[in-house]
Formats: structure tokens, sequence, C-alpha cells
């Protein structure tokens, strides 16, 4: 089976560096009209009440300054992933309570699920690097974003 790669499901105009984000809410809000810039995302409205009721049932800040805000949903063709890294950490409620500076969003239908989980996976463990996490923080393009998780995940 072919490795599925995170930046398979990445592009460019998804990746927004230095975003001014107040609170969780208005991060949401923000990530759903990031993702919609994908043809793969067809309603934003849907997309950002699908990634609330998820963050809902548990928050996805998973610690070290970084969230992984995530849905499936009806709104998404296919697997779609934003990155965003915020100027100033905001409180996300995250497991070690920590404010989040780095984002992954993911909206994906239910068909997608084997790949989701995989991508997810992959993304948690290379979140967990000291060294990925202040690449990802120093980098200064979308571009930047991109190469680093494609060289990362070569390793």
């Amino acid at each position: 089976m072919e490795l599925v790669k995170i930046t398979d499901f990445m592009e460019e105009k998804l990746i927004k560096l230095d975003l001014d984000l107040e609170d969780k809410k208005e991060a949401l809000n923000k990530f759903s009209e990031i993702l919609s810039f994908s043809e793969n995302i067809i309603d934003k409205e849907k997309c950002y009440k699908d990634l609330n009721e998820r963050e809902m049932l548990g928050t996805t800040g998973i610690g070290k300054g970084v969230a992984i805000p995530h849905a499936k949903t009806k709104a998404a063709t296919r697997l779609t992933i934003a990155f965003v890294s915020a100027k100033t950490p905001i409180e996300y409620e995250s497991l070690d309570g920590e404010k989040v500076k780095l984002f992954f969003i993911f909206a994906s239908p239910s068909s997608e699920s084997k790949v989701y989980l995989k991508i997810l996976a992959r993304i948690s463990r290379l979140i967990r690097e000291e060294v990925f996490r202040n690449k990802l923080i120093n980098a200064k393009t979308p571009k930047e974003i991109l190469e680093l998780i494609d060289k990362e995940e070569k390793i």
C-alpha cells in the first residue's frame, strides 16, 4: 500500500501564519473560513458547526501548544487539512492547560475515515518533537510549512 502523506491533503492557500485569534470560538470560525478556500469544502457554515460540535465532545488541544481541530462532515468532499499559527497563543482548554499557537485543522467525509485516522496519528506523532514544533513556529511562508512537513514525514 502506498504511503499517504499529510501534504497530499494540504495546499498553500490553506496555510495561514501569524493569524490574529482572540479565542476558541473565533478560531473555529476562522478555521472553517480557511478550509472553505479549498474546493473540497462545499459548506463553510456546516464545516464550522461540525468542528464546533466535535470540540464540545472534548478538546482537540492536545498539549505543548498544539491543537488538531477536526470533524467528519458532509461539508467535505475529500479530506482537507489547513494549518494555522496564531500570532499570540490562545486559551484552548488544552489537555495540559497550555495556550495554543499551532493548529492543524481537518475536515473529512465519513467515507475517508481510515485515511483520516492515519493522518491524524501521523501529525500527532510529528508534533511531539519540540524541534519540529519550533520549525513550524519559525516558518515564514506557507511553502516552508509544506516543505517542513514533507521532509519530516520522510525521516
